[in-house]
This record gives C-alpha cells, structure tokens and sequence, in this order.
C-alpha cells in the first residue's frame, strides 16, 4: 500500500538534501530558513571561498516555519513546502535582485497521518531524495535529479524513521524500520527495487538504529536499549565487521542529551581514530563534544556564540567547522581545532566498553551481514542476473584498537 500519490512534474533538474541549516558532504554550501521578524526566507551560505556569506531567496511571500531546505551541490537551493496536503518541490537560485524558482513537481499525500520529509544530503549533491511514511508502509522518493519530476523509487512495510547513506552513489540507503513493536535498522538498494536485508540485530528484543555512517572507514554509530533494556546506549561498529556493537561508557552523560552530528571522513583504514562530533544539552545548555574510539573519553568543548546547533561538518585533517549567525555575524563558520587523540593506558582505571549481549547470532554477523568487508557494486542495467562483483575489501584492524577488557551484561 502506497503512502503517497504521485503528481505529475512540470520539469526536472538536479538537488541535494534535510532542513534547520543543512551543509553539502562537501561542506561547500549550506541552507537554512532565516527569519526577519515574523517572516521567513530561504537563505543559501557559500563556504568554499575566502570567507563564507550568505545570499537571500526570498520570494514573492513568507515560507512556513516548517518549510525544508537543502543546498545543491551546484549552489542551487531545493525547498519543500506542503501546501493543501500536497508535497511541492522547486529549486531557488539567485537571479541579480530577485529569485529565480523552477518546480519540480509534487507527491500528493491523501492520508492525515502520512508524513514527508527530505532525507540527508548524498555525495556530489546532484540528487535529493524524501522519506514517506504512511501507516503501515514507507516509501522512498527521488524528489530531484530525476527526468520526469518525483519517482518513487521504494516500498516497504513498516514504519520507517532515520535515513543514513552507506555509500558515495546514493545506492544503499540504510533506515530504521518498526515492525512488530521493535525498531531495527535496515538496508534499502535503491538499484535493486527497494530490497531490504538487515542491517542491526544486536538482539531479538532490542530496538537498533542507526544515527550515523562514515564512507570511508565504515564507522558506524548507533543508538541501542542492546546493553541496558529500556534505555537507549550510544555505541559504534564497522560496517562488515564481525566484531559485536561496542557501548562505550564515557558515552553515558548524566542529566545531559549527547547526540552525534558528524564523523571526521578520510581515515581509511583506521575506524577506529575518526573523530566524531557530539551534540551535548544539558542544564547549562548546549556545548560541543568530541569523542573517539580508540581514545575512548569525551572533550568537551564549548560551543561557538549563535551556534547553529546540530550542524556542522569534519574536514580530513581533523578541523571542526560549525555555522554560526550573530548580530555582528550574520554568517560565520567557527574552526574548531579539538586536542589530537592520545590512547588510554591500560589497566584497572581504563573505562570498559560494554559489547552487545550474548544473544548476537554468531552468523551472520550483526552488521551487514550481506555484504561482509566491502559494499556491493551497482548491478548491471541488463537486469538482476548474478550478484555484483564486490568492490576491493577495506581491513579494518580494529582488534589493533587499546581496548579495555570487555564487559557483558
């Protein structure tokens, strides 16, 4: 059963993807909603120059405060509005003193209770892509970059949340799908008609998902009640791995929220020293934390003023840049520069991590059990025949990492 009807387009172009202040994978370009007083408008940042600044694309009327928008890798702005329960999609793009829009076309959802949403942004930006979740399926949209305006691409049952890309060409999309009163993530092959293999099954009754996915070391975080049932426990893995979901302890923030934003890309063959970038509210508010596997602490570090908060991006040499609005600085990006990793000693002070509980299956193993060590090539146009042929195997020498000894609950 289809969450959403199909509209005919108007035209076709290109996108890229989520709302709030959203950047490229590149980090090129960035999108929010701005206000001006009780008005908003569409703002698009550009960040690879010499200094960041922002261009307005206002139109002839105010958006909604729940309009989405998502930068093109281009420079072109994709906006999401909902107008009468219609799902309509158009590209913004400078124009000397005004804003150019050209439509994309929209996805009609008759149902109350059905909700759409653009998932993040894919590598090149030359695509955007949405998330349609009725009450008993979820469809996957390509709203952008397509021939004829929005295509479905996917169904599946169950309702699904989350939306993580596991590779660089916008093939496997993994999501995190509630069947059955628990939530597991899975995969979606977006080339082989939305066919769905497990992604997470740290235990039966243990709802996994996933938060986020670096392409280059398959480092994986995860949100899990795996390790404490009924509350939910930060941990990592690595993409083809047969070592178990580890839940670091220093992960666990009393009266405080930590949630993970970003993964520092380019450590290819070390998972295990990626930085990643955490979100930390608490009763004192909102500041920056940096945690590492191997290193297995968290820095924390405060946020720059106006700090859009959630949003930022690593570059490979390890520099965290956050966008920030202030009334002196309507558009700046703070370089955060986090201390380097030192390893833990070992021994009776090292912090243990806390592995996934004993009712893991020994085969297949917990993450990706398909496609174990490598992400599959897309298959051939002539049709499903045979399966691809893998991509060249990434090591992951994570025993290599100063681990603690374990701990099983």
């Amino acid at each position: 059963m289809t969450a959403c009807a199909i509209e005919p387009s108007a035209g076709h172009e290109d996108g890229a993807a989520p709302a709030g202040c959203t950047l490229t994978v590149d980090g090129a370009y960035a999108a929010r909603l701005a206000s001006a007083g009780d008005s908003w408008f569409p703002e698009r940042w550009t960040l690879d120059g010499p200094e960041p600044y922002a261009v307005p694309l206002p139109r002839n009327q105010p958006e909604e405060p729940g309009t989405e928008v998502q930068p093109m890798g281009d420079g072109r702005v994709l906006i999401h509005r909902l107008v009468a329960r219609r799902h309509a999609f158009s590209l913004l793009y400078p124009t000397g003193p005004g804003t150019g829009e050209l439509p994309l076309g929209a996805v009609e959802c008759p149902d109350d209770s059905a909700r759409l949403r653009l998932l993040p942004p894919v590598p090149g930006g030359e695509k955007a892509y949405a998330l349609a979740v009725g009450p008993r399926s979820t469809s996957v949209w390509l709203v952008a970059g397509g021939a004829f305006g929005p295509e479905r691409l996917a169904e599946l049952p169950g309702r699904c949340s989350g939306g993580v890309w596991l590779d660089r060409t916008a093939r496997l999309l993994a999501l995190d799908r509630e069947t059955g009163g628990r939530t597991k993530a899975v995969v979606v092959d977006l080339e082989r008609g939305g066919e769905v293999s497990p992604l997470l099954q740290i235990a039966a009754d243990s709802d996994d998902r996933l938060l986020l996915a670096d392409h280059d070391s398959g480092l994986l975080i995860v949100r899990s009640d795996a390790p404490s049932p009924g509350r939910a426990r930060l941990g990592w893995g690595v993409l083809g791995s047969t070592l178990p979901v580890r839940f670091p302890q220093c992960l666990r923030l009393r009266d405080c929220s930590v949630t993970p934003f970003a993964i520092q890309p380019g450590q290819m063959l070390t998972p295990e020293s990626c930085a990643v970038a955490l979100r930390v509210d608490g009763p004192a508010g909102s500041w920056i934390g940096v945690w590492r596997p191997a290193e297995r602490r968290v820095h924390h570090l405060p946020a720059p003023e106006g700090w859009l908060a959630g949003s930022g991006l690593w570059t490979a040499d390890g520099v965290l840049r956050l966008p920030f609005v202030t009334r002196d600085v309507p558009c700046g990006v703070a370089q955060v520069s986090p201390p380097a990793a030192v390893p833990p000693e070992p021994g009776p002070g090292a912090q243990p991590e806390e592995t996934a509980p004993p009712e893991l299956p020994p085969e297949p193993a917990p993450l990706d059990p398909e496609h174990r060590g490598h992400l599959p090539q897309p298959s051939s146009p002539a049709g499903p025949g045979p399966s691809p042929a893998p991509s060249a195997q990434r090591p992951v020498p994570l025993q290599q990492a100063p681990l603690g000894r374990p701990v099983t609950n």
